[in-house]
């Protein structure tokens, strides 16, 4: 059954791809939400049976076909559900269905056609993550990593006539593809190395070799290519510039590669790869320190960010990081904890996003909305969990995964990681809190909804993001935007509880489903151990510091954007130059600008096309026209159309030929 799980949500791509134009819109949003359910039910059903299997012997493999076969190399186009692809399933169906229902509210204001384009989208999207996390091989594996970056760039430029989303979805799309040129680079060579890329036999093989530390070697440069394709796919640095501009896009979309697929791909590539990189501990150390400065770097640029979905951007990239030093650390188990926490806060924040858009009819600046709490309750209140959530609040989900990813790198001996990841965590309750508080709180600091803006036709105002009207009182989430919302706020309270620590005298029921997802085939699963007195004392101290950590961030949001909104104002005076990089990014756009971007086009414009492209191609091309233009003219000197001179010619031809034989 593994092959139906990406199968229904290809079908829903195929029947509003072929019919949309002729359905309506409910029958459209209706069959793309049915088949996200049918592959979600699909994967419970199928989870339960792995569920049911011994330890030692959970995983269920289906070969479709065989795809290539040379020689003594053959590779299947071959699906695997092991614990690790297991949450991923869930996650990705679950969250996605969730996903598809909101979008059928939050885009009923789209033309038909555009509607089932919407959709189609949606589940080519859904189909491609669903075919990454089954695939048992790299090559699988790939197919659909590639398929997620093309739904990306259709997605983010998803109003083609507005010029930012269609520079969005290229941008996407480019530097996507660097990481991806990185990423097929480790395929081969692993290939070249070791004659496979099933990850099973690849694990085996590389299990049996020592680690590389100290050196490195085709294991490390390898998993270095393949962290590069990574950074692309989950916007580290320094690839992460696309992510921002993607917010270009319907915010659901926002909602789905932020929480649910395509950013998670580069995490789960890496725990896929677990004994892969555990043999090469100087790629999972650069692997840790990508990952913590990408935490800290983008947490201080959504301090000052007024763009609400460009702020939840930024917060999903610093969470990105924390996966990445989890990974780093050697703690894959805590990697995919934070994975499966995020998905449902950060979903659920995009989508309260969504609903503040809608309310006032396209507005996403946040200096221009505030009061909001008493005309929208059910956003604000499911807004707030989220916000305690990936604040790392107690009891909330984020807490319990936050936790355990600084524990470990704690615990391992990373103690300035560990910093860089906590000082992050608390910029994270600040900006968070900020944002809940320029948004809900106060005074409405706009008196009416922001009008459409200016685009270059009338047709194309109507592809701007979000634009539902103008002129009514904010009104709250209809039915099926609050019902998605209140099912999420609920995953944002209680989906931590499979991963209660020790500390607090549970057990971390998500490490040990996973643990046999980052052994060798037929190794012992690591990680299981119970603390000892000595780490479990440790363990809850550092968990009281992230809780003072997640305090500490939302009492600074408090005192500086709710009780003295003045101290911000003064603040970015006083320092106005930091204040001015922050708010631009760093000026990584600009300096991609200068140094790659302008250089390839006027290069390509002087050198490649004035003097390559014209002098040597154009050239080569025009002279052998040339050629062959001036022997054409030379032949038909000889095409006279008399048949005297014909015959002449042939008895010519005959001396000739009879001369050279007789002289030879």
């Amino acid at each position: 059954m593994l092959a139906l799980i990406p199968l229904f949500p290809l079908l829903g791509f195929l029947v509003n791809a072929l019919f949309g134009r002729r359905l309506s819109k409910t029958v459209s949003g209706g069959v793309a939400s049915a088949v996200m359910v049918a592959s979600f039910a699909v994967s419970a059903f199928t989870v339960w049976g792995l569920a049911g299997l011994p330890v030692e012997e959970r995983a269920i493999d289906q070969t479709v076909y065989t795809w290539i076969a040379s020689g003594d190399f053959v590779l299947d186009l071959a699906l695997r559900l092991d614990p690790l692809s297991a949450v991923m399933i869930l996650v990705i169906t679950g969250i996605g269905s969730l996903i598809h229902i909101y979008s059928t509210a939050y885009m009923h204001d789209e033309v038909d056609s555009e509607f089932a384009r919407y959709f189609s989208y949606l589940n080519l999207f859904a189909a491609f993550m669903l075919v990454l996390v089954l695939g048992a091989n790299f090559l699988v594996m790939f197919v659909g990593w590639e398929g997620v970056g093309l739904c990306s760039y259709l997605l983010i430029g998803f109003w083609f006539k507005k010029p930012s989303a269609i520079d969005a979805g290229k941008k996407a799309f480019v530097v996507n593809r660097i990481g991806d040129y990185a990423f097929i680079l480790g395929m081969l060579l692993l290939f070249a190395r070791f004659g496979t890329l099933d990850f099973q036999q690849l694990a085996a093989v590389v299990a049996g070799i020592p680690p590389e530390v100290g050196v490195f070697g085709v294991l490390s440069i390898a998993s270095l290519l393949l962290f590069v394709g990574a950074t692309g796919k989950s916007a580290q640095i320094p690839l992460y510039v696309w992510l921002p501009d993607a917010m270009e896009g319907p915010t659901p979309v926002s909602a789905l590669i932020h929480a649910a697929t395509m950013v998670t791909a580069g995490v789960y590539m890496i725990g896929r790869n677990a004994v892969l990189f555990s043999h090469a501990p100087e790629t999972l150390m650069i692997v840790a320190v990508v990952g913590a400065l990408t935490a800290l770097m983008a947490a201080t640029i959504g301090l000052v960010q007024n763009d609400m979905k460009r702020v939840l951007a930024y917060s999903t990239v610093s969470q990105l990081g924390l996966m990445f030093l989890a990974m780093g650390v050697g703690a894959f188990g805590a990697g995919i904890f934070h994975l499966y926490t995020h998905a449902f806060f950060k979903a659920l924040l995009f989508l309260g996003s969504g609903a503040v858009i809608h309310a006032l009819h396209g507005e996403q600046d946040i200096r221009n909305m505030g009061g909001l709490k008493k005309d929208l309750p059910i956003t604000y209140w499911t807004f707030l969990i989220g916000a305690l959530a990936i604040a790392g609040v107690p009891l909330l989900s984020g807490f319990f995964s936050k936790d355990e990813l600084l524990f470990e790198a704690f615990r391992e001996g990373h103690t300035v990681l560990w910093l860089m990841g906590a000082v992050a965590s608390l910029m994270t309750a600040a900006y968070m809190f900020r944002l809940v508080f320029l948004t809900f709180h106060g005074e409405r600091r706009h008196d009416a909804p922001a009008p459409v803006h200016q685009l270059e036709d009338e047709s194309a105002a109507q592809a701007h993001d979000d634009s539902h009207g103008a002129g009514a009182r904010p009104h709250d989430a209809p039915p099926a935007m609050a019902f998605v919302l209140i099912v999420l706020a609920l995953g944002s309270v209680l989906a931590g509880y499979v991963g209660v620590p020790h500390a607090l005298g549970g057990h971390n029921q998500l490490a040990a489903w996973l643990a046999p997802s980052f052994a060798a085939p037929g190794g012992v699963a690591e990680g299981l151990h119970v603390l000892s007195e000595g780490e479990a004392a440790l363990e809850f101290t550092l968990m009281g510091v992230s809780t003072a950590i997640a305090l500490g961030g939302i009492a600074i949001a408090v005192l500086i954007w709710l009780r003295r909104p003045q101290i911000a104002a003064s603040m970015a005076e006083r320092y106005p130059v930091v204040h001015r990089w922050l708010l631009n990014k760093y000026y990584v756009d600009e300096a991609y600008d200068a140094t790659v971007v302008q250089p390839i086009r006027v290069g390509s414009e002087r050198a490649l096309w004035r003097g390559f492209d014209v002098r040597v191609i154009d050239g080569a091309v025009n002279g052998v026209g040339a050629i062959v233009a001036g022997s054409a003219n030379i032949l038909r000197l000889l095409q006279t159309g008399m048949v005297r001179t014909y015959a002449g010619s042939m008895l010519i031809g005959v001396v000739f030929i009879l001369g050279y034989y007789l002289w030879r």
